[in-house]
């Protein structure tokens, strides 16, 4: 399977091991000698709309990625993701980042 960044952006990484999501891939690293991609990166998300920061990005080696499919990518990794629900509403996400 050929893929392209944007393609892999498309994609939400999600941890096996525990149902975790992390969020969506954002960007690649790449060793530039050997000329393989190193890990997947996914952003932090913004904290309040930035005004308190953000989380901190998460690197994702690219061993430890165990399926990439149509929609998603799987990992799996003892990092510790947050589990998101994309369901819910703007109150419950300005409250899930002060309790």
């Amino acid at each position: 399977m050929r893929l392209t960044l944007e393609e892999i952006r498309r994609k939400e990484v999600v941890n096996i091991i525990d149902g975790t999501c992390f969020g969506f891939a954002d960007d690649v690293a790449i060793d530039t000698e050997t000329k393989k991609i190193v890990e997947i990166i996914i952003r932090g998300r913004l904290r309040l709309f930035g005004l308190l920061g953000k989380e901190e990005d998460i690197s994702i080696g690219w061993n430890e990625i165990d399926t990439i499919g149509r929609d998603i990518i799987l990992v799996k990794t003892e990092r510790k993701g947050k589990m998101h629900n994309r369901k819910d509403s703007f109150l419950q996400k300005f409250f899930n980042i002060f309790f």
